[in-house]
């Protein structure tokens, strides 16, 4: 068996050494037409390959900046929480405490819980004075107003966060009804 493709090889490479190196070839018409259009064809194949695969490279990329810009957003949830303790603390703290040490380190580590949050992109969702958007406020009351333009927000109990373009957690507000 070894032989046959031995004596293959062999043939294959007689009849490239008999082909001559700069003489034309005839064929007929149709052929060469129909050699063109499978040339195009497969051009228009390989291009599009060649686009839906940088395609597909461009969003793997985008998906995987994604995924690392937003992998921590449940860990900054959670510290919402723990941060708004603080702020609340250390307003506590400057009403009925005379300690200014504490006062002091209270508004350190606020700050430096502040700073991180900027640090990740997270930035509290802008509610009093501003007409309800319910992509990033739960409405929680509702209260009749002659004052307030209805469907503004009139007060603010939990503030809502983005994490760059994404909400991570809405806010909750009281909106003012107008029956006008």
């Amino acid at each position: 068996m070894n032989e046959n493709i031995e004596q293959n090889n062999e043939d294959v490479k007689a009849d490239e050494v008999k082909l001559p190196v700069d003489q034309d070839i005839l064929i007929k018409e149709s052929e060469h037409r129909k050699l063109v259009e499978e040339t195009a064809s497969f051009k228009d194949k390989y291009m599009r390959v060649l686009a839906e695969f940088d395609n597909a490279r461009k969003r793997n990329d985008r998906d995987r900046s994604e995924l690392i810009k937003y992998a921590h957003e449940e860990v900054i949830v959670e510290v919402l929480d723990i941060y708004e303790d603080l702020e609340r603390s250390l307003e506590s703290s400057k009403k009925f405490s005379t300690d200014t040490t504490t006062i002091k380190g209270l508004e350190l580590v606020v700050n430096k819980m502040r700073e991180l949050l900027k640090k990740y992109d997270v930035k509290p969702v802008e509610s009093v004075g501003k007409k309800f958007d319910p992509t990033c406020h739960e409405a929680v009351m509702q209260v009749e107003s002659g004052e307030h333009e209805d469907g503004t927000i009139v007060e603010e109990f939990q503030k809502g966060y983005w994490l760059g373009n994404r909400m991570v957690r809405t806010a909750k507000v009281k909106v003012a009804k107008n029956n006008k």
